[in-house]
């Protein structure tokens, strides 16, 4: 590949990767400031969850049709409206009204966070199958390393994104750190005019019928992945931080400061994932048994929690800990999945089956996130626990059908330093 073309594909990949970065942090901050606020004028665990679910349920839509909008249109389109509905999502947000009869304002912030789930995933599939692209043909062993680093830093962000939506709610209000977040995504767009507008477009039709993946391997990982991600949401979103809140006193601070330093070591680690992988694995890229070890090994992890809060453990050592280990585990079985969904698809059909993958993914995430409110409200964050446990489990049992990358792509990985 020549020069020119490396650098038109590192500079497209900066312009993705900056796009991804500045939305994930007002994504993650919008979550902890809708989340703190509700919790904070008294709203059930329940009606909070609630906020939260056409977020989740559009989320599953977008993906699913999102995949097919960037296939024919291109994915710098996807991208930049995903980040114009964000910035369209909090101003209408703004207008809440505290005078709202409550079923009218939980209504209201439903819709408007249908559009921020609309825009979170149009964003992330269309950077994630950018970077599928701007990878060279040639030199598939640096895409697990590409993928990990696009997003462990995204999740890094999204952790400051926890705290920074902690912080402005504290400093400016509700209202104003919405027009602060909006006015400065607003801002962002204007890198958009850099990046080709051709990328992922696609010169056939695709037939309705095609939207669903046809790949043994996309649909094993889609499924592993529903659970995965149900396993962590269902005591991450709404059972944890109104636990910390509400049961053991936490301040706006602690609680976004916490959850934000949880995400970026999560990031880091997920980031770290291809290094560490290769250092003190077999040298090789990620096999099927690679998913399979990290994601039963990460079944032990809420169990372990949810015994040693049973028992009587001191709940904030318990907690720390927990988390800490999960998030350690869940990041490793998170950095795989996303170098195997791209390992295992085709450059014709990336939007395609990223975004089939990902609708996966956000189905996972609106069961968890129903379900953390559901039985948090029921059984505490204990029963949120074992639930998890549940999923992880399932996620486990699915992954053993799925089958090893090509070989061709392990060579080409260990040629570039897999010993």
């Amino acid at each position: 590949m020549s020069t020119t073309a490396s650098s038109a594909n590192l500079k497209n990949y900066i312009l993705v990767t900056i796009a991804y970065w500045g939305f994930t942090i007002t994504d993650g901050a919008l979550r902890m400031l809708v989340l703190l606020y509700f919790n904070n004028i008294g709203y059930t665990p329940i009606q909070i969850a609630s906020l939260f679910l056409f977020y989740e349920i559009f989320g599953v839509v977008t993906n699913f049709f999102g995949g097919w909008i960037g296939s024919q249109f291109g994915l710098k389109l996807t991208l930049y409206l995903g980040i114009g509905l964000q910035v369209f999502s909090m101003v209408m947000l703004s207008g809440l009204n505290d005078n709202w009869p409550q079923w009218f304002a939980v209504l209201f912030v439903m819709v408007a966070q249908a559009f921020s789930g609309i825009a979170k995933d149009l964003t992330k599939m269309s950077s994630k199958s950018a970077i599928r692209l701007v990878v060279p043909q040639d030199a598939q062993s640096a895409l697990f390393k590409w993928v990990a680093i696009l997003t462990g830093s995204k999740n890094a962000l999204k952790g400051f994104g926890f705290f920074l939506g902690a912080a402005l709610l504290t400093w400016f209000g509700f209202i104003n750190t919405l027009w602060i977040m909006s006015a400065g995504l607003f801002l962002l767009m204007f890198t958009g005019v850099m990046l080709p507008g051709g990328m992922g477009k696609i010169k056939t039709k695709v037939k309705f019928s095609q939207l669903f993946s046809k790949s043994s391997e996309i649909n094993i990982l889609s499924a592993a992945r529903f659970f995965l991600f149900g396993s962590r949401d269902v005591w991450f979103v709404v059972g944890l931080p109104v636990f910390l809140r509400s049961q053991l006193g936490w301040s706006f601070w602690q609680v976004g400061g916490f959850l934000a330093v949880w995400v970026i070591g999560y990031g880091i680690i997920q980031s770290s994932a291809p290094t560490l992988l290769k250092r003190f694995g077999s040298g090789k890229p990620p096999q099927a048994k690679t998913i399979q070890f990290w994601t039963f090994t990460l079944t032990a992890v809420p169990a372990v929690i949810a015994i040693a809060l049973q028992s009587g453990l001191e709940p904030n050592r318990v907690i720390i800990t927990g988390l800490l280990l999960f998030g350690l585990v869940f990041a490793f079985n998170s950095a795989v999945h996303s170098y195997l969904v791209l390992a295992f698809t085709d450059d014709d059909k990336v939007a395609l089956n990223v975004g089939f993958y990902y609708m996966a993914n956000s189905g996972g995430r609106l069961a968890g996130t129903v379900l953390s409110g559901i039985v948090y409200q029921q059984f505490g964050l204990i029963g949120c626990l074992w639930v998890s446990m549940a999923f992880v489990l399932a996620a486990g049992l699915v992954s053993i059908k799925l089958p090893d990358p090509q070989p061709t792509k392990e060579i080409a990985w260990k040629s570039e330093g897999g010993d």
